[in-house]
């Protein structure tokens, strides 16, 4: 019969006493059985796992930084194969227990803390048709907006499949420059062309997206078609169901022409196939990890494309490409069939030519799902024609001075007034924000715990010191307690962002920015980046750290490329940012250049 903690405790004392020189029937009670009703007792487990000492524990004291005396440190080897070592036998055995993928941890990540957040029914006002005719020219119709796209489709003066044919040529062309194709989904998409014209012949006309041809971060599920992750030992891995996600834009109609690139695993621009680049400036990476995403809507090689984001993988291509991403509310979009690499903070959101194109691709994809226990049934509130007369914009006086905010920055929060809305100076407590990062890289470790034991993280392309692999490596010596700290944290930094939003009714921050990236992905605010201006650059940028053995290109002269701006929003009122983004889009008027080439 198994003996319990206590039993255990009891006998290795008998042992322990021995060692010491007590012996003798009449020192020495013989072991007896726990009395009844006596709980069990930590650090009384049998012993396991490798043997540990002071030296031990005085090298992992460098790892966590938290110090100990000679005297805890002697305690804590002590019995730490008794008290601590047992509760990893989930990873180590002898019952080992791997969660399965799609399988998600117990807690759910509240945004609104349990406040009210968001309000009122669904709205969706679009703009008035621009009655803009048709051009001649197939790369004028690619570079289009959805919004426009969706206009001529619905008065028939073109075809969902002629307008896919269109993309998938464009695909084909210059994809070989840009590498930011995974799977090429030409039969199918023109089954599902064909089958929407044939619907709209027959006077079923399911709303803006239908017939428009879209693409989709190689993270997202879709049925039959391969979903690689962008990994090597996932390339061809092929889900049986869709994903929320592609199932929604399938109900709205929408027409899947391509499975796009991402940094594997959701890191940077780097995937099996390469690095994805970006049609601005081709000697450089499009940025990540929605790489694939960004370069193809830049390059109008798709209408629009759903990317993802746990810290900057909607914000920064969509800067490095010129385009616009939305990342909405956490919870906003279902992401059941969608790769996770943290549950509390990934998101799913469109990226597209315009703003008004992310509201109407936002307003398909949003609502709940059985499958993501943090989605919530949150209706789009928007309207492009409302007034933003008496609109308090924030923004945080310092980071407006200071890089990498730049004189586009400026000038976007000059044009505020100028467009009827107030700029108000907040300000945040001056705390060491990346600390959170503790729970992301947790996370991520969790996520991927099953590649990094067994070894496959060894497989991809990227091995260098700030890529997944030894960043998942490092995480399994984070400290729990810090997690537990971390996320007390977040809580604090989440009241602090509703004490700003009571103030304000949108921020405007620089879009790169290590504070914003960290702080609102954590909090879970939608966020909208939008081509404001341009800047010169003289020299390739990259997600990647500095490697002195690969310098990047330099430029004589300088490059002209897009810079963005970031409006981010209240909880659930992703609406409101993109009325504000509408108006600031049209204020700045750079949105309709395209990158050269292409």
């Amino acid at each position: 019969m198994k003996k319990t903690r206590r039993q255990f405790a009891v006998e290795a004392s008998l042992v322990a006493m021995g060692a010491l020189g007590i012996s003798g029937e009449a020192q020495v009670p013989a072991p007896q059985q726990p009395t009844p009703g006596a709980p069990p007792a930590f650090g009384t487990a049998p012993p396991v796992g490798p043997e540990v000492t002071v030296s031990t524990f005085a090298e992992a004291e460098k790892l966590m930084q938290s110090p100990l005396s000679a005297k805890d440190r002697a305690e804590a080897a002590g019995n730490w194969r008794q008290s601590m070592a047992a509760v990893y036998e989930r990873r180590v055995g002898p019952r080992k227990l791997m969660p399965l993928d799609g399988e998600a941890p117990a807690t759910v990540w509240d945004p609104s803390l349990g406040m009210h957040a968001g309000v009122g029914a669904a709205k969706f006002v679009r703009s008035a048709a621009s009655g803009a005719a048709l051009p001649k020219d197939d790369a004028a119709i690619a570079f289009s907006t959805v919004t426009q796209l969706s206009r001529w489709i619905e008065t028939k003066q073109i075809t969902s499949e002629r307008l896919t044919r269109i993309y998938i040529a464009r695909l084909k062309k210059y994809d070989p420059t840009l590498r930011c194709v995974i799977t090429l989904c030409e039969e199918h998409a023109l089954a599902q062309a064909k089958a929407a014209d044939k619907e709209m012949a027959a006077g079923k006309y399911r709303g803006p997206l239908h017939g428009i041809p879209w693409g989709a971060k190689d993270l997202l599920d879709t049925a039959g078609i391969r979903t690689t992750w962008g990994a090597e030992f996932y390339r061809d891995r092929v889900p049986a169901v869709d994903g929320a996600v592609t199932k929604k834009l399938n109900d709205a109609g929408a027409v899947l022409v391509a499975k796009l690139s991402l940094g594997a695993l959701a890191l940077n621009d780097v995937w099996f196939g390469g690095q994805t680049m970006n049609p601005w400036l081709t000697e450089e990476g499009s940025s990540g990890s929605s790489a694939g995403p960004g370069s193809a809507v830049a390059a109008g090689l798709v209408g629009f494309a759903i990317g993802s984001e746990t810290q900057g993988s909607i914000v920064s291509p969509s800067m490095r490409c010129g385009v616009t991403g939305f990342r909405p509310t956490y919870g906003q979009v279902p992401r059941t069939g969608a790769m996770a690499l943290s549950w509390t903070c990934d998101k799913l959101g469109p990226m597209a030519r315009g703003v008004e194109d992310t509201m109407l691709v936002l307003a398909a994809i949003s609502g709940d799902d059985p499958g993501d226990t943090a989605s919530a049934a949150k209706p789009v509130r928007f309207d492009a024609e409302a007034s933003l007369a008496g609109l308090k914009v924030g923004y945080i006086p310092a980071w407006m001075k200071e890089a990498p905010a730049t004189d586009v920055d400026r000038a976007a929060l000059e044009a505020v007034t100028k467009l009827g809305m107030t700029a108000v100076p907040v300000s945040l407590p001056d705390w060491p924000y990346d600390s959170l990062n503790v729970i992301l890289f947790a996370e991520a470790a969790a996520a991927f715990e099953a590649e990094t034991l067994d070894g496959r993280l060894d497989q991809l392309r990227m091995q260098v010191p700030d890529a997944w692999p030894n960043t998942f490596r490092q995480a399994r010596f984070l400290s729990a307690v810090d997690f537990v700290q971390a996320d007390r944290m977040r809580r604090k930094v989440a009241l602090e962002i509703a004490r700003i939003f009571r103030e304000v009714d949108v921020l405007l921050v620089p879009s790169l920015r290590d504070e914003q990236l960290v702080i609102f992905n954590f909090t879970g605010h939608p966020s909208l980046t939008l081509r404001a201006g341009f800047v010169e650059v003289g020299e390739a940028r990259s997600d990647w750290a500095p490697d002195p053995a690969r310098p990047l290109p330099k430029f004589t002269p300088k490059r002209r490329v897009p810079h963005g701006v970031t409006v981010v929003g209240r909880l659930f009122e992703d609406g409101l940012v993109g009325r504000v983004g509408m108006a600031m889009e049209k204020k700045f008027g750079v949105s309709g250049e395209r990158p050269r080439g292409f």
